[in-house]
């Protein structure tokens, strides 16, 4: 029977093959749920969601709703237990990917393609972003620094613009997506004290990792 520790690594492998120039997060809180995986390509931020042979569709519904407000495009990839039904489960616009075991190896087999997500929003996905990564999109597109406003404040600014025409919307896509392929995650907690010491707020204090949850 897979596992989702089973799955993880190879299907990262598979994605790299697939997909050419990628960025892999592992585990990001979107809403009420926790995406399993999110790829970050040249042009699209996709959400993964991984059912093992050991999981269940007990919470799909509420993740696939989750999922469809964050991500341009969404997949999910599920051990044979699944395979037969996932389709009844995820809306069309779904990738569905396959995993079994051939051999001692792992194979992965593409059931359907992604399509776009039509019910993402900019405002969503401008909320990966941490505060010093949307002054770069600030600075770019020639806006106000807003330097002691919330983060909140900034992405509903940026987002306007978007949505009055002014900000282009593939420009700002590729400018997203490009800042999380060049995140530093040994470096960004840093960047951010730094940002709010110099413009008299608060440092923020490093979170504790949460344990995992069940699916």
């Amino acid at each position: 029977m897979l596992k989702d520790k089973d799955i993880r690594e190879p299907l990262f492998f598979f994605l790299e093959e697939k997909y050419g120039k990628v960025r892999i997060l592992e585990e990001k809180n979107i809403g009420r749920s926790r995406a399993d995986v999110v790829m970050v390509t040249e042009g699209a931020i996709v959400g993964i969601e991984i059912k093992s042979d050991a999981d269940t569709y007990a919470r799909l519904a509420r993740q696939v709703e989750d999922y469809d407000k964050y991500y341009d495009m969404n997949i999910v990839v599920v051990g044979t237990t699944h395979a037969l039904h996932i389709r009844e489960h995820v809306p069309e616009h779904w990738g569905v990917i396959t995993v079994e075991y051939e051999g001692d190896a792992l194979d992965f087999y593409v059931l359907r393609e992604p399509t776009a997500n039509s019910e993402v929003t900019f405002r969503k996905k401008l909320e990966f972003l941490w505060r010093p990564e949307l002054v770069k999109i600030q600075q770019k597109f020639e806006m106000p620094a807003y330097k002691t406003s919330s983060r909140s404040f900034v992405v509903d600014k940026i987002a306007t613009r978007v949505e009055s025409g002014i900000i282009p919307e593939d420009a700002l896509q590729s400018e997203i997506c490009e800042l999380l392929f060049e995140r530093d995650y040994n470096t960004i907690f840093e960047e951010i004290n730094k940002f709010r010491e110099e413009n008299g707020l608060h440092k923020r204090r490093r979170r504790k990792v949460n344990k995992k949850r069940s699916k």
